[in-house]
């Protein structure tokens, strides 16, 4: 006599309501969230859902930043695609596709307002009318159309947002300079476009590209200024935090600051060791403001091998003035042919 067929064993979790399994994923770090996406269509639904997001910043109470970068594959197929940065289970770091996300426009101007990831101008293979607009929700990796530009901006605009507003500065020739103004709010574009008083310079060609800066003035409503120490200043990319600038200064391989209040340059001092001993090393380098840290990005190429960097620095101000960086980690995080379009930090 054959013995009973013993029965299948199920898995508890999944007869649990969907409220308790996002209770659940919700106190799961969230570098283990594509895995638990690959279980099942409701599992890959959960993660993605709003329950979860409000799930988390409920049991966290504060903000949780995620950096996003842009990279553009070379060659025949070349794309524009969206990587975001992820612990790995080693404790290293590693940026991954975001592959729910389509292809970007090429040579568009990107721009992070909390969670979303505002994208003007460019063109793709099936659109090029240089008039792109769209929004990328970080929360659930997803992408909504905005209204179509109201005119047509060559080569790349430049973005920037301020008090629920976003510039985008550009050209509709090679000599008439324009800003388009996107309210977030209302998610419509101001009905005019206005002629800036100042010179664009926002030219990103190959390693040796400069950006200059654009600084605005808050107490009149409408004045944007160049600042007259940064404009002489060639910077890879800038950022800002708590009142001061920060820049990697390629010509003499150091990592800067400005400070806006005393109008003068200083060397981060403590990380020297990060920075590589030979700068023409260095391509694609970007800094972004990471929750108060700095991130330090940049490429270097290595018996033909492109490695893509990215090092966590945090920052201190010492009673002297001086500011030290203390490096509290630093990874390869990608390997491949790509150029670093942009580097941007969401908040959820």
């Amino acid at each position: 006599m054959s013995s009973p067929t013993k029965p299948e064993p199920t898995c508890l979790i999944m007869s649990l309501p969907d409220e308790v399994v996002v209770d659940i994923i919700a106190r799961v770090s969230t570098r283990f969230h594509p895995s638990i996406s690959a279980v099942c269509r409701r599992f890959r639904s959960l993660v993605t859902s709003p329950e979860l997001y409000k799930a988390r910043r409920s049991l966290s109470g504060c903000n949780e930043h995620c950096l996003y970068v842009i990279l553009q594959s070379f060659g025949e197929n070349s794309e524009t695609r969206v990587y975001n940065l992820r612990r790995k289970p080693d404790g290293g770091h590693r940026l991954v596709l975001v592959s729910s996300l389509p292809a970007m426009p090429h040579e568009a101007s990107f721009v992070v307002d909390g969670s979303r990831i505002h994208v003007f101008g460019g063109f793709s293979l099936y659109d090029r009318s240089e008039r792109n607009a769209l929004s990328i929700d970080c929360r659930y990796h997803t992408v909504q159309p905005l209204p179509t530009m109201p005119k047509r901006m060559i080569g790349t605009p430049l973005a920037h947002v301020m008090d629920g507003k976003i510039y985008v500065f550009g050209y509709t020739n090679y000599y008439n300079k324009v800003t388009a103004v996107f309210n977030t709010l209302t998610q419509t574009w101001e009905p005019e476009m206005t002629k800036p008083r100042i010179e664009l310079r926002h030219v990103l060609n190959g390693p040796d590209g400069y950006v200059n800066s654009i600084v605005y003035d808050g107490t009149k409503e409408t004045k944007w200024e160049t600042e007259w120490m940064l404009k002489f200043n060639k910077w890879k990319s800038v950022c800002v935090i708590d009142d001061v600038f920060y820049s990697y200064d390629c010509l003499y391989n150091k990592l800067k600051a400005y400070d806006t209040k005393l109008r003068c340059w200083s060397e981060v001092k403590g990380v020297k060791t990060l920075l590589p001993t030979n700068k023409s090393l260095v391509w694609w380098p970007r800094v972004v403001n990471y929750g108060g840290n700095l991130l330090f990005l940049y490429q270097k190429r290595i018996c033909r091998i492109e490695e893509h960097w990215c090092a966590e620095i945090a920052l201190e101000r010492r009673q002297d003035g001086e500011i030290w960086g203390k490096v509290e980690w630093s990874d390869v995080v990608i390997v491949g042919d790509f150029c670093l379009i942009e580097s941007l930090v969401a908040t959820f």
